[in-house]
Formats: structure tokens, sequence, C-alpha cells
């Protein structure tokens, strides 16, 4: 075999052997040490087939690979997502909703009382809404690390001044941390939480220092109403039938996007659909966003940080937070 063809075929297992070294490392059954150990053995295996196939063992070597990968695969696609763990505080409860006409009964809408990033006063509530007294929604970008980067919030407000936020989420067990990495590795359950602007916002400005702006969205009242049930809908759907999240596939951009898809109609794909962080900028092309102002200057209307930060133990918070921001009507 030419020395090329051999870097090929090198190439070609490594990318596997790596793949298989991280599912194990994130979803073997055990302790950390017991994965640690499972991944290097997959490694070392890996490596010596490589050797073999440099040599004389080509064949066999590539065909042992080839079926210990395909093991692997048979025991990846038979892991099930869940929702009967020890989960966190934050999502240990499930969002879920009835809708009768106009009425809409939500379950588990989360209102904590946040005093540090692990300490909360915990209150999972039952809250009624009308859909044909629905009156707005918002937009509200947090970031935590890099600008290409944030957790999307979308905001419904009721006439009467009521709103509740709904947040995509990772739904983690009490003893995990959030990784990007573990997100492509089954690693978390998808989770959609309906709650307070006091809790999801303020947890997030006040609590863990993320940065946030808030947008206000241009949708038509059919829109609005549609948004929200789909919301209710894909809720009730994990209740039913559980999922695992994806840092690409299933996050808090891509399910917003498919609903809004099937609202409107096909939208055009973007490479700020995947860094959520630019996702104004894409709202904001597609005519989601007011356009009476450039966005650089509704995003600087709109950053709301300060503000949540100094209405912490405000009863308003959510009329707070909005000063400043123009309101579509002018």
């Amino acid at each position: 075999m030419s020395g090329k063809l051999m870097m090929a075929l090198a190439a070609a297992l490594l990318l596997p052997a790596c793949w298989g070294a991280l599912a194990l490392w994130y979803k073997a059954a055990g302790n950390e040490a017991v994965r640690a150990l499972a991944a290097l053995l997959w490694l070392l295996a890996s490596v010596a087939l490589l050797a073999a196939g440099a040599f004389d063992h080509r064949a066999a070597a590539l065909l042992l690979f080839v079926l210990a990968f395909a093991l692997l695969l048979l025991w990846w696609h038979s892991l099930r997502p869940s929702n009967l763990r020890l989960w966190a505080a934050d999502v240990a409860q499930m969002t879920h909703g009835e809708v009768d006409g106009e009425r809409v009964l939500l379950h588990n809408v989360r209102n904590f009382d946040w005093r540090s990033p692990t300490e909360c006063s915990v209150r999972w509530q039952t809250r009624h809404y009308r859909l044909d007294r629905l009156a707005a929604v918002d937009l509200i970008l947090s970031y935590w690390t890099i600008s290409a980067i944030a957790h999307v919030l979308v905001s419904f407000c009721f006439q009467e001044g009521e709103r509740v936020a709904f947040s995509v989420e990772i739904r983690r067990q009490r003893d995990q941390a959030f990784s990007a990495i573990g997100g492509f590795f089954k690693q978390f359950e998808l989770s959609i939480i309906a709650a307070d602007e006091r809790d999801v916002i303020r947890v997030r400005t006040n609590v863990r220092g993320e940065d946030d702006y808030l947008y206000r969205l241009r949708l038509p009242p059919a829109a609005m109403r549609s948004l929200f049930l789909g919301y209710i809908d894909q809720a009730n759907r994990l209740l039913r039938a559980p999922r695992f999240y994806n840092t690409i596939t299933a996050n808090c951009t891509t399910l917003i996007f498919r609903m809004m898809q099937h609202i409107v109609g096909r939208l055009p794909l973007d490479p700020r659909l995947l860094f959520s962080g630019y996702l104004a900028g894409y709202v904001y092309r597609v005519g989601g966003l007011d356009r009476r102002y450039p966005l650089s200057q509704l995003r600087e209307f709109g950053r709301i940080t300060q503000r949540a930060r100094a209405a912490a133990a405000d009863s308003s918070f959510s009329e707070v937070i909005r000063r400043g921001i123009p309101s579509l009507e002018g």
C-alpha cells in the first residue's frame, strides 16, 4: 500500500476512533474512572488495529475495526432518553399545558427566588392565560462567554401586563454541569421551562453575571398565538416522549427556528442560526425587529443587564428592564 493511501486510511479511521472514545467517556456506565478506562481502551485498540494495518494484516485489521465500530454504534443507538432521573432543582419539573379554546392552563411555571447559583427558594406554579389577551413577544439573548454564543429566551406579554418566558434548556442531573461537547454525546435530556421573568432573566444577569439584551419582535397576533401554542405543544411532547439535547440540532435556537418555519413558512438558512449570539442580526434581516432603527441602536436600547441588576427586588421587574426600549407602535 502506498504511503498516501496509508495516510488516507489512517485519517479515515481516526475520526470514528476519536468519536468512539468521546462517546464512551460521556455515556459509558460507571463512574468517571470507569468511563475514562473504557475510552482509553477503545483508543488503544484503535491504534493497535491501525498499526497492524500498516504492515501485513491490512484487511483483517480493517475488518476488525469495522466490526468493533459497528458494535459501538449498536450500543450507542440503544441509549434512550428518560424523564426519570435525579434532576437538578431548576429543571426538576417539566412545564406542560392544557388548552381549552382561548384559555391556557400552564403547569410547572418556575418562579424561583435566586440568592446564588446554587441557592434559591423553590416555587413551581400553575398559571392561567388567555390567548385572546396576548399582546407582545420579546426575544432575549443572554451572553455568558463569547459574543458568538448566547442563550435564547422568548417572553410573551398579555394585555394585563403579565409575562411568561420560555427557555429551551439542558435537563441535567444533580451532579452534572453544562458541557457543549457533552451536548453532542447524549449527556443531557432536552427541557422546555416556562418561567417568571424575574426568575429566568434575573438568575442570568444578577446571579450568574451574564449580559442580556431584549428585542421586541414584530409578529402579527396570529403568529404570536401560534408560537405560544408551539411552545406548549413541544413541552407536552417532551413530557410524553423525552429527547436528548444536542448542541447543534436540538437546542434553544433550532427549536424556535423550526416552530417559526411552521408558522410563517420558509425561512432562509443562515450561519447565525448555529451561532446564537448573532441571532438578533438574523431576525433583523428577515424583518422580525423594529426597522426604524439600525440593529446597533436596537442592541443599545435593549441591553437590560444594568437595569435588571438595579431592579433585583422590584416587583415591577419586567417593566423596569424595558425602560428605554421603544415600543413597536412608536
